[in-house]
């Protein structure tokens, strides 16, 4: 095991009298399903000495139990307090409090901050609200939300092949994929931009690639650069980036708000046919039965009146006396303009009927017209009528944490959005409505729901449930509907295992799986260990990561060069500790020193090794 900040770690045997070995220096992970068993098992990767504490009898999993075991990870269980005492907290280099409970994770942060303010900190926490009050009592980068460090790899994969942007060193960098045009060496093409992966059909994606390799027409190569350099190598066609479309649509904004953008993302304001149709398809046969046999009733009170109403005068209604006259007896409002007093008495025995006919009918009709305007049914038929128009939208299925967020990170990039959502009841319709946003209540396996949703019209798909098994088998369904565009449209798969989501994509052609435990946890081991990530991006199903490390004094990096890290990581700039410039791109020869910033970007193993390295 390797020892972290300097800790001595613990001994591989066991403690006389055999038992656990006994840690010193370690970090703890309170919750071990999902995420938490995902990051100890990159805890163990990188060899830090870990021990887990069950988050209360809920968090109890017999296959996280026993791959525990087969890594030889201490497993504590109890209530929080007596807990974190058995895995040794007095001793602990770091605590990540990762359960499935907001309150539990709270509490144990809070306690952990009490008993041991020295230690680092990392917590999951679901409410952004919570989340702001705890950095405050717990440290301004110890908590970090799941949905927000997922969501832009999902993003990401809708957007295609859009630069990544990200500041590093207070500068402004992009990751691109570009395409080569000619056969070329990658220094040949692209000069002073640094090189992070070069993938090709049918063999495996090159990673950190030197600048000498060799690439051909139609080879995809990621890179990282400043937008300068990418300008001056003449790359063309960089789509606008959120902060450019902002500035471009600033006019709209003043002019109307940020309520006038949304509706132009939808094509105007909603047609207010599109509501009568919807009342008019969601009106059930006893509203229509009702509405009808009052139609007729007024139909047959304004002829009987025509013809056999007699005015002082001696001559007959009008049809628009009858008709208002009808109105007022039906209503029993009367304004004393007409009476049925001096009329003939099968005529006052037709009034008598009249009215408490028409109060009758008129009180039912009442009734379930508000019954319909203020049930769900008009709200979700106006919302599939609007659906079904839109056009070039991106389809999120699924409102749960990570969706809702990657909904209103679709808006804020300027994306049309359409809802599927299966629970009528979910706690986040409300928001998507109120921004404007089509929601559809139904399965989204069900081809009439893809129909619904204007599946054909849409540029990106992302299925985000909380269910393996219903993303798969939703994912299906829209490969199936998409027919010819299939190859063509980014359809996003939330997949929890990792390697379930590696067999989807092998086996069914899916581009875009994306692991939520695969995603998040290296941002929770990295913030334990002490290394900053920056930022996240794809190739193809690899992952990548940014960082930012400090070289330790008389540490693994002190001095050596670039050239003798790990061949997959890419040093993309350092900040001087000694003079403060920042040189970007570093050479090969050039060399760590203690108290410099270095900004890397690999796979997320690699890095750790590095680190481990310092």
């Amino acid at each position: 095991m390797t020892a972290i900040d300097g800790v001595t770690p613990a001994p591989d045997d066991t403690a006389a009298g055999g038992g656990d070995p006994t840690p010193s220096g370690h970090v703890i992970v309170y919750g071990v399903r999902g995420v938490g068993l995902r990051t100890v098992e990159h805890l163990q990767a990188v060899g830090v000495d870990t021990v887990a504490v069950a988050a209360g009898p809920d968090d109890a999993d017999p296959v996280a139990d026993a791959l525990l075991a087969r890594w030889g990870v201490p497993q504590v269980t109890g209530r929080t307090r007596e807990a974190l005492a058995a895995a040794r907290l007095d001793t602990a280099a770091a605590v990540i409090c990762v359960p499935d409970d907001d309150l539990r994770s709270m509490e144990t942060a809070l306690l952990v901050r009490r008993v041991r303010p020295d230690v680092r900190l990392v917590v999951r926490m679901g409410n952004s609200a919570v989340g702001r009050a705890l950095a405050e009592a717990a440290g301004e980068d110890s908590v970090l939300d799941v949905a927000a460090l997922a969501a832009p790899a999902v993003l990401e994969a809708c957007r295609g092949a859009r630069p990544r942007r990200m500041v590093l060193v207070g500068q402004a960098f992009l990751a691109a994929d570009l395409i080569v045009d000619r056969p070329a060496t990658l220094r040949e093409l692209y000069g002073e931009l640094a090189p992070i992966a070069v993938s090709r059909d049918g063999t495996a994606t090159i990673v950190s690639p030197g600048r000498d390799t060799a690439v051909r027409p139609g080879d995809r190569v990621t890179a990282i650069g400043t937008p300068a350099e990418f300008a001056a190598r003449h790359v063309p066609d960089l789509p606008l980036e959120p902060d450019e479309r902002a500035r471009h649509a600033a006019g709209v904004r003043s002019a109307g708000g940020a309520r006038a953008v949304e509706l132009e993302q939808y094509g105007g304001a909603p047609d207010l046919r599109t509501l009568l149709r919807s009342l008019r398809a969601e009106a059930d046969r006893p509203l229509r039965t009702m509405l009808l046999t009052l139609l007729g009733l007024a139909v047959l009170s304004t002829v009987v009146l025509r013809l056999g109403y007699v005015k002082a005068d001696g001559s007959h209604m009008t049809v628009l006396d009858a008709a208002y006259f009808t109105v007022e007896t039906i209503a029993t409002v009367g304004y004393g303009d007409f009476s049925f007093a001096q009329q003939a008495t099968w005529l006052r025995a037709f009034a008598i009927a009249l009215m408490f006919c028409g109060v009758a009918l008129f009180a039912g009709l009442f009734a379930l017209l508000t019954d319909l305007l203020v049930s769900t049914r008009l709200t979700r038929s106006f919302g599939r009528r609007r659906a079904a128009t839109t056009q070039d939208h991106v389809i999120v299925v699924g409102l749960g944490s990570i969706g809702l967020r990657v909904v209103h990170d679709l808006l804020a990039d300027g994306n049309r959005v359409v809802v599927v959502e299966r629970d009528p009841d979910n706690r986040h319709l409300g928001q998507v409505r109120a921004r404007g946003v089509p929601v559809v209540i139904g399965h989204a396996t069900d081809a009439a729901v893809l129909a619904d949703v204007n599946l054909g019209a849409a540029v990106a798909v992302a299925v985000l449930t909380g269910n393996d098994l219903v993303n798969i088998e939703t994912g299906l369904a829209v490969r199936d509907q998409l027919g010819d565009r299939w190859p063509d449209v980014p359809v996003v798969l939330r997949v929890f295992d990792r390697d379930l989501g590696a067999a989807v994509h092998e086996a069914f052609g899916f581009r875009y799986v994306r692991s939520t435990e695969a995603l998040v946890a290296p941002w929770f081991v990295d913030a334990a260990l002490g290394l900053g990530v920056l930022g996240t991006f794809h190739v193809g199903q690899d992952a990548f990561l940014v960082g930012r490390l400090t070289v330790a004094p008389g540490g693994g990096l002190d001095g050596i060069a670039m050239q003798e890290l790990s061949a997959r990581t890419r040093v993309i700039a350092i900040r001087r500790a000694r003079t403060g410039e920042i040189e970007n791109p570093p050479r090969s020869g050039t060399r760590f020193a203690a108290g410099d910033e270095a900004y890397l970007v690999g796979p997320y193993e690699e890095l750790l090794e590095v680190l481990r390295r310092d």
